[in-house]
């Protein structure tokens, strides 16, 4: 009998040890995962904070979609210098200046290609924003039978957030709601909603008065007085 029982104990205290070191591996490891998770929102902080400086980077960029290939000859820069304020009606004083313009892209062939779009910096960032103003409200625009359009130059992430919001805009109408898309890539459907992400489940309904994302069958945010501002869901 008493040796059964040395030999229970000395199971039992090998138990203890075992469970004792694998408490200690636990712990290490949960240590480890708080410090990725860390890691991970310092990454996604600085990944915010790149595509930031990108955006910012680009406000002097105006993007024209429309020209014909070689209709602005050699001179790229005097074209657009003499053709914009046509194109726009708008007088610019002093004249605009460019540190650089050129076609996105190689050079596409066939009887039915699509002429490159042009990317223009210009010096003046006030003369792009005057521009981008002039796009929002008469774009597009026509010029010998061309039909041209502008727009504001953004990064990869913002056209891609910007085109999931479009799949949205059908949903909204049918909901009745006033919406616009702010720019870098923000929409406000007002005067409830501002979203600067778009949802994955693109389901919405009314709540209350206060349109309400729903996604997986549950709220993702209560319905509040104001505004209701989501999560950033879908594109990271």
């Amino acid at each position: 009998m008493a040796a059964e029982t040395k030999s229970i104990r000395t199971e039992i205290a090998s138990f203890q040890t075992r469970v004792l070191g694998l408490e200690q591996r636990v712990s290490k490891v949960e240590a480890h995962a708080s410090s990725f998770q860390d890691k991970d929102q310092e990454l996604l902080f600085l990944c915010r904070k790149l595509t930031d400086m990108e955006h910012r980077s680009r406000r002097d960029n105006v993007r024209f979609i429309g020209f014909p290939e070689n209709m602005e000859g050699e001179d790229l820069h005097r074209f657009l210098r003499d053709t914009l304020p046509r194109l726009t009606g708008t007088t610019f004083e002093p004249p605009l200046e460019f540190q650089r313009a050129h076609r996105l892209g190689p050079r596409r062939t066939g009887t039915d290609a699509r002429p490159r779009p042009i990317i223009a910096c210009l010096l003046c960032h006030s003369k792009a924003r005057q521009l981008i103003q002039k796009a929002h409200t008469h774009s597009p625009f026509q010029l010998d039978g061309h039909t041209i359009r502008m727009s504001a130059d953004f990064s990869k992430e913002t056209s891609d957030r910007h085109r999931a919001f479009l799949a949205l805009r059908p949903r909204l109408h049918q909901l009745e709601v006033k919406y616009g898309l702010f720019e870098p890539a923000r929409i406000q459907a007002k005067p409830y909603l501002i979203m600067t992400r778009p949802n994955r489940g693109g389901a919405w309904h009314r709540e209350h008065g206060k349109l309400v994302s729903r996604d997986d069958g549950g709220p993702r945010c209560a319905p509040v007085p104001g505004r209701l501002a989501l999560p950033p869901l879908g594109l990271v």
